[in-house]
């Protein structure tokens, strides 16, 4: 990954690892702590922004300790815990420049991008533009970069 901006690859660890923060955050209902409305802004960022399975459910790990029995809840509150380990794994392998730190990225990006671009073009916004533009960068930047590792070890 030497060829890759470690800058680049930094700079996506950092918002891949927000993001699992935010599940994490919003799931426990810690932003209610600080104050009711920066739990609601969370919740809206999960909701708004795709971020996390379990965005219907944004206190999902406190619902689960409210209702330990019901089954949906573990299989949503089991999705988002893959969906925050996801997230962590990757910024770590970014951050490190390892290679399947940029597979992760071009996998869990990429399977954002068809909803993402549904999005875009059933509710044009310059948010769901935005959004879709930017994971679409985001999946070809960290592919350049597996498509270069590849190149190099082949010549």
């Amino acid at each position: 990954m030497a060829k890759q901006g470690a800058l680049g690859l930094k700079g996506i660890a950092l918002f891949e690892a927000a993001k699992g923060l935010l599940v994490i955050v919003a799931g426990l209902g810690l932003a209610a702590l600080l104050h009711r409305d920066a739990q609601a802004l969370a919740e809206a960022v999960i909701q708004r922004l795709h971020v996390n399975p379990a965005s219907r459910y944004p206190t999902i790990f406190l619902s689960l300790l409210q209702h330990p029995g019901n089954g949906r809840l573990w299989a949503i509150g089991g999705s988002a815990a893959v969906y925050v380990l996801m997230r962590f794994a990757e910024a770590y392998g970014l951050w490190r420049g390892l290679a399947w730190g940029n597979w992760i990225g071009v996998w869990s990006g990429g399977i954002y991008i068809p909803l993402e671009l549904y999005e875009a073009f059933v509710h044009p916004s310059w948010l769901h533009g935005g959004l879709a533009a930017a994971n679409l960068l985001v999946v070809l930047y960290l592919a350049r970069g597996l498509l270069a590792k590849s190149t190099t070890n082949g010549s």
